[in-house]
């Protein structure tokens, strides 16, 4: 029985840490479980928090003292994981000090228990309080000079675009058609208005629109609508001329259309938070094939197209080279907290992460889709990769690749959070962005970020709008005081994110993917055969260089499919796990003989499954759809187990089958391949 590994002193401290902020999460949510207005329950809180903060500076003082010296083992970037887990305890510290002085506040025998403790605090105390003294002394000043300098705010005139109620004491309750006059308007989308009787309340900005004073044309409407609809058009005939990687002005072509979509419909109802909109990657999948992994996975040509970019030959090897990249990491999607919640009108179909490389103005790689899962008790929470008998289907794992060579110094990941929906009472489907966030891979001095867990505040609107929250009315309803903050930023949605390290064999393999890919990790043994068996065939077994003939081979010439149809890649995982059970230790020793073994796999699973007539069409997040695949999969995989085969299913006169096409077995490299864009 071997030892067990002991962990350095580094390790140890940053457990410690994990265990502390457990802890003062335990107590964020006891003080909200119980009443802390009642003396003996704030006093027990308060002890709490100054005991677990000693507990804190103790370890922040312990990390300090130790030294690279003190580790049994080198430790990679040892000064940055140390700066890190020591701005991690300060934080920690800063909040613990925080909530100490909110329950110390409106109680007196706290706060002859705090003043020992407290004394130096009071002075920085007081000084903060008479600047927050002076800054609200200043707004005030400044909205008074609005209201005296900008009187056309009260002279202008609103219409009501639906019905209002007042979900609170200070809202102004209203029906469609009324108006209404403004008296301030608010930066949180909340104004405060006056109806024709008088009476004044916050109403949202979504249910508002102008009335102009002048009279209007009864045909300018339609004009208006004609000229947009006209450079739409001309924008999305733009589009197609411009570069791949030109997203930016592919969003602004249906940025108009998304101004009055219906997306602002719920909004206006009231049935989505203000912060949601339509999803901005779920739109840019539907252009096309260009974010899609599918087109990712080809191989790519150079500039001139005369020779292969991300594919070459290592003779030493006798296989394709690696190739390493600026970017090739392992992240873990853990969970989504505090999610809103739609309205009873529309029907959630999908809930999802959908995520991509991207540098602030343009998406860099294909776009991935994760979904997730939640349970009814708690549906503002959503999990990944569920425990599951059997192999986990690629569409709930949350292990995920991100390989690329960009050299964009702002690159990162753009994370999407959304849902696919169905209106009730019209059967309309669509998809919303819940919230985005982006994780900004490397610092200022051009080093990685390190390998920890991150939690991701998500932002409202989409991914070109900033300061725009995806619940304002959380914000709102918050009460002045550092605890009612505190609580505030705990209730705003967010996603939490684990960047991993990566072994040497799983390098390996990532390093034999494209240059550019995102994708899940369950996927990377079956596209690094691709790539082998592609390898083989471009480069080892062409006549010549120069030879661009078609190509006979079924696995090339449907294998990218796969990626659009994840059950069938499932089936194919399903099928090879099996027959590399059956495999002797000799038979996976042999690269070669592995190949040819995948080979026959996919030609029993994927291959007719693909060419399938009892397979229903894929439909995204419809639930009998892809419940009617599975099974109709699922026996098909159980026939193949008893038939030894899928020869049986190919010659039966029972089965019947798509019309034989050409494309099914021949491989076109020059129409499949992409040519090389340059980068920064």
């Amino acid at each position: 029985m071997s030892a067990k590994k002991t962990r350095s002193p580094l390790q140890n401290t940053v457990r410690v840490t994990d265990d502390l902020k457990r802890q003062f999460e335990d107590l964020l949510n006891d003080t909200l479980k119980k009443d802390s207005s009642e003396p003996a329950v704030r006093k027990d809180f308060y002890q709490r928090s100054v005991h677990l903060k000693s507990l804190v500076d103790t370890n922040r003082e312990t990390l300090q003292n130790l030294k690279k010296a003190d580790e049994p083992a080198p430790v990679g970037n040892y000064d940055q994981r140390k700066e890190d887990e020591d701005r991690r305890l300060m934080q920690l510290s800063q909040k613990l000090q925080n909530l100490a002085k909110a329950l110390s506040r409106g109680d007196g025998d706290l706060k002859e228990a705090s003043e020992d403790e407290e004394e130096s605090e009071g002075e920085e105390e007081d000084e903060g309080e008479d600047q927050d003294n002076d800054n609200e002394e200043d707004e005030e000043e400044e909205e008074e000079d609005e209201e005296e300098e900008g009187l056309d705010l009260t002279a202008k005139e609103f219409i009501t675009q639906g019905d209002f109620q007042a979900q609170q004491k200070d809202d102004l309750t209203f029906k469609k058609g009324e108006v209404l006059q403004i008296l301030e308007k608010k930066p949180d989308g909340w104004w405060v208005a006056q109806n024709s009787k008088g009476i004044r309340g916050l109403v949202p900005k979504t249910y508002l629109k102008i009335i102009d004073n002048h009279s209007p044309d009864p045909n300018e409407g339609e004009s208006e609508e004609e000229e947009e609809e006209e450079e739409a058009a001309e924008e999305a005939t733009d589009s197609k001329n411009r570069p791949e990687t030109d997203t930016t002005s592919q969003l602004s072509a249906f940025k108009r259309t998304q101004e009055m979509s219906a997306t602002d419909a719920l909004t206006t109802m009231g049935t989505i938070p203000a912060g949601f909109r339509s999803s901005t990657l779920a739109q840019l999948l539907e252009q096309g094939d260009q974010y899609r992994s599918s087109r990712y996975l080809q191989p790519e040509l150079t500039a001139s197209q005369l020779a292969f970019k991300d594919l070459s030959w290592d003779l030493e090897r006798g296989g394709i080279q690696p190739l390493p990249t600026r970017i090739s990491l392992v992240l873990t999607l853990w969970s989504c907290k505090m999610i809103p919640l739609p309205g009873a009108s529309i029907q959630i179909l999908s809930r999802h992460v959908r995520l991509c490389l991207f540098d602030g103005t343009k998406v860099l790689s294909n776009i991935h889709t994760v979904r997730a899962t939640w349970l009814p008790k708690n549906s503002r929470t959503w999990t990944f990769s569920p425990r599951v008998t059997g192999i986990l289907p690629s569409m709930l794992d949350g292990d995920c690749f991100v390989r690329s060579v960009s050299q964009f110094p702002e690159i990162g990941i753009l994370f999407e959070v959304g849902v696919t929906y169905i209106r009730s009472s019209t059967g309309e489907r669509g998809e919303l962005s819940c919230g985005w966030t982006f994780l900004k891979l490397f610092d200022v001095s051009g080093i990685p970020i390190p390998s920890k867990t991150y939690e991701l505040t998500l932002n409202g609107g989409n991914p070109y709008e900033q300061g725009v929250e995806v619940d304002p009315s959380i914000s709102r309803r918050a009460n002045s005081g550092v605890f009612n903050q505190m609580m505030t930023h705990r209730r705003q949605p967010r996603l939490l994110v684990k960047l991993r390290s990566v072994n040497r064999r799983k390098r390996e393999m990532l390093s034999l993917l494209p240059e550019t890919l995102v994708g899940s990790m369950c996927h990377v043994p079956l596209l690094v055969f691709y790539r082998q068996i592609l390898g083989d065939v471009l480069l080892k077994e062409r006549v010549n260089m120069q030879n661009i003939d078609l190509i006979c081979n079924p696995l090339l010439a449907t294998f990218s499919r796969l990626m659009e149809q994840p059950d069938i890649m499932d089936a194919l995982r399903s099928g090879w796990a099996e027959k590399q059970n059956s495999l002797k230790r000799s038979e996976k020793g042999d690269p070669e003989f592995l190949k040819s073994t995948f080979i026959q796999v996919y030609h029993d699973t994927a291959y007719p499954l693909l060419q399938s007539t009892f397979l229903q069409e894929p439909r995204w997040a419809d639930d009998e759809t892809e419940a009617a695949r599975w099974k109709a999969i699922a026996d098909f995989l159980k026939q193949n187990r008893e038939k030894d085969g899928a020869l049986h299913y190919l010659l039966s006169p029972d089965c019947l089958h798509k019309p034989f096409d050409m494309s099914e077995i021949t491989y076109d490299f020059l129409d499949a391949s992409r040519t090389s864009v340059l980068t920064a």
